[in-house]
């Protein structure tokens, strides 16, 4: 069960929005993309927002990240 509080009439979400409604901080988020979509070496944008199901996804990498119960495909493009 999702635990992320969203407005329903937004549309997208800002980087310190998104953290606000994950109750993360901007860098744990910035964590958990560089881990999950930039792992592969692409270049992060300079600014970047979100679609309510893209906090869903970061919900997700969130609480899963650290359960050993949860066996991740290994990615070829991190070190490591």
């Amino acid at each position: 069960m999702s635990t992320v509080c969203l407005k329903p009439e937004k549309e997208s979400y800002s980087e310190s929005e998104a953290a606000l409604a994950l109750g993360i901080s901007v860098d744990r988020l910035h964590m958990l993309l560089d881990q999950n979509i930039f792992a592969d070496g692409s270049l992060k944008p300079q600014r970047m927002y979100f679609r309510p199901t893209d906090l869903v996804m970061l919900e997700f990498w969130h609480n899963t990240s650290d359960n050993p119960k949860i066996i991740r495909m290994p990615n070829p493009g991190r070190v490591g």
